[in-house]
């Protein structure tokens, strides 16, 4: 029997020589490829650490001070974390109608206006432009890549957006996002120690997007 490219047979007298040489030199190539992969890890590291400090300093940031989160072992109870969330979100909300807020309107009577905001084509493709392509989109499925793409539909949604703003209400499509539930220790997977991560449609972020830039540009003209 013979062992396959190396040419040892059990029949050769110094045959245990030859097996000690050659698992020798198979652990000096498994030590010779672990630091090419932990070279190439790194340099990974850097390189996505780099590019994401040009992108999004605050992720950068956060990542540094918690490790990532592995999704390993079981996850908790579905029925327990809609319940437990639930219990928060579904209480009723009752604001403090205090003085200050007949204060706040008497001072702010002698504002005058901002002009009315007309939202145009080219709003709709300026708001786009600047957004993530693949982004995790919300109930409507939609990425910004294809709303960059599909030119023809920026004056259909200037005109859906301009008729939200002149109604003063918002589709409920635009205010129903995704929850996504990222726990913060991954050794203790509870409800209690979950992160909340809701995610609105696409064409709502666009919509704050371009808004935004309007309402504070007529605050400093006040």
């Amino acid at each position: 029997m013979a062992f396959a490219v190396t040419n040892i047979s059990l029949s050769q007298p110094d045959i245990t020589q030859k097996l000690t040489e050659r698992i020798d030199d198979l652990k000096q190539k498994i030590a010779a490829w672990g630091k090419r992969i932990r070279r190439f890890t790194e340099r990974s590291r850097r390189f996505n650490q780099n590019r994401l400090f040009q992108s999004d300093q605050k992720r950068l940031y956060k990542s540094l001070e918690r490790p990532e989160v592995c999704g390993a072992g079981p996850g908790p109870d579905q029925a327990n974390t809609v319940a437990f969330w639930r219990g928060l979100w579904s209480e009723p909300v009752n604001h403090s109608e205090g003085p200050w807020t007949e204060v706040v309107a008497s001072q702010c009577a002698s504002i005058t206006p901002m002009d009315p905001v007309i939202i145009t084509p080219d709003d709709v493709a300026e708001a786009v432009r600047r957004a993530p392509n693949w982004k995790s989109p919300g109930l409507d499925g939609l990425h910004h890549y294809w709303l960059k793409g599909f030119m023809v539909c920026h004056a259909v949604l200037a005109r859906q957006f301009q008729e939200a703003l002149n109604q003063k209400s918002l589709p409920s499509l635009f205010t129903t996002g995704i929850t996504h539930f990222v726990p913060k220790d991954q050794k203790l997977l509870k409800n209690q120690i979950s992160k909340a991560i809701a995610i609105l449609s696409k064409c709502h972020s666009s919509t704050l997007t371009f808004l935004f830039p309007c309402y504070k540009e007529g605050q400093v003209e006040e």
